[in-house]
């Protein structure tokens, strides 16, 4: 009997492993199948460079079971609340195309979905982020005239779940990228961007000889709208940011840096206008300094409204903080604005989401001016999806200059 055991042992044993040579069989035509597909496309030149090469090897590597990582928020707080999980790919729906991505967007929005303090933000737990860059690996039903394909580098644009290493977008807010565009750089174009190109040419329009005031001048918005500006003849820009950022910002194009620190920056515009003020103000601080932005417009003068950065007191949310800004928001009238012959604009590209054509036909533009030469993203770091943490700290305690980025970890 125990012969008889023991032969039935081995006979387990022997099956098993004859089951995972098989699976590991099977795994491994899968998987060569997928890679000698890869290498086709490569041959036929659809994949030109390097990076897409590489990238689009791993995406094919990946088995039946792949699993992707994402930065969730588990509860408004604190970065302690942040967790980078793993969960199944997801699988493109009709009309999306699925992207693995290199670089991930980091925006103060962001910051305040994890702080609860961004009502358009899904409950936790949940994964943000708006944009990214990365190669598809898989197209949704119906995506076969979009002109997309497997292998194809993109920049992409996504409502929350950007901050992903897989990520299913439509197909019209993919859009493919240049060859002389890098990942790094086609991340860091979308929101910060968008954002700018949006303020100074659809709200504004600014035309030659106008002078615009630009606060967080350093960060990614301002960067971005410090470098678009410069594509108009004689734009006179002002920027708020601290002493030790005043150099970065007159290398991307600042003419007049003012430290919010140790100046009135309004009474500095109205010195160095001598009391003229401007055509333009880009403020993202709001509540009392929405008033001070509009006490400085020239007639027909725009205060562009796009954050309540002054929100924000760093790690969690203070409720009492919050609410003494909002109580802090002017209040104007149709009749006021009337008579002092100025406009107020709000702007949320989150909420420009239905509004497709007009988002690609700006992400067209910006990559326009990329490939002139124009315009050159500025990455202030790039933080693996283990150290989100510490991304999310540059930027709500105000360390960063241009933008931050994430990357999947590896």
């Amino acid at each position: 009997m125990g012969a008889d055991r023991d032969a039935k042992r081995g006979l387990g044993s022997d099956s098993a492993q004859l089951s995972a040579t098989t699976a590991e069989a099977s795994q491994a035509n899968f998987t060569n199948a997928r890679v000698v597909a890869g290498r086709a496309a490569i041959n036929a030149g659809e994949l030109l460079r390097a990076d897409a090469v590489h990238s689009l090897t791993a995406a094919l590597c990946r088995g039946p079971e792949a699993i992707m990582q994402g930065i969730w928020i588990t509860r408004p707080g604190g970065s302690e609340v942040l967790d980078v999980r793993e969960t199944p790919d997801p699988t493109p729906k009709a009309g999306e195309v699925r992207v693995r991505a290199e670089f991930c967007g980091l925006n103060f929005a962001e910051i305040s979905a994890r702080q609860g303090l961004y009502p358009d933000a899904p409950k936790p737990p949940c994964i943000v982020g708006y944009e990214g860059a990365g190669v598809i690996d898989q197209l949704g039903p119906g995506c076969e005239g979009s002109g997309l394909a497997e292998g194809q580098r993109v920049v992409y644009l996504t409502r929350f779940g950007g901050h992903a290493s897989h990520v299913c977008v439509p197909a019209s807010q993919a859009l493919i990228m240049p060859e002389s565009m890098s990942f790094d750089h086609a991340a860091a174009l979308p929101v910060n961007y968008l954002t700018a190109y949006h303020m100074l040419f659809n709200i504004k329009r600014i035309r030659p000889g106008e002078h615009v005031l630009i606060h967080m001048a350093a960060g990614g918005v301002g960067t971005a709208s410090l470098q678009l500006c410069q594509t108009v003849d004689d734009i006179t820009t002002y920027g708020t940011a601290s002493a030790k950022k005043h150099d970065y910002i007159r290398k991307h194009g600042c003419d007049h840096p003012i430290d919010y620190r140790t100046k009135d920056y309004v009474e500095e515009v109205k010195r160095i206008t001598d009391g003229r003020g401007v055509d333009l103000v880009l403020d993202a601080l709001g509540a009392a300094d929405w008033s001070k932005g509009y006490s400085l417009l020239k007639p027909g003068g725009t205060l562009a409204a796009f954050g309540l950065a002054n929100s924000n007191t760093g790690g969690k949310r203070n409720l009492l903080h919050v609410l003494g800004q909002l109580v802090r928001i002017p209040r104007y009238t149709p009749m006021k604005l009337m008579d002092d012959n100025r406009a107020i604009a709000g702007i949320n590209v989150g909420h420009l989401w239905e509004e497709q054509e007009l988002l690609r036909d700006c992400m067209q533009e910006l990559i326009a001016l990329y490939e002139l030469e124009k315009i050159r993203p500025h990455i202030g770091g790039i933080f693996p999806f283990s150290k989100a943490a510490d991304a999310f700290g540059e930027i709500e305690y105000g360390r960063n200059v241009g933008k931050i980025l994430l990357k999947p970890d590896d």
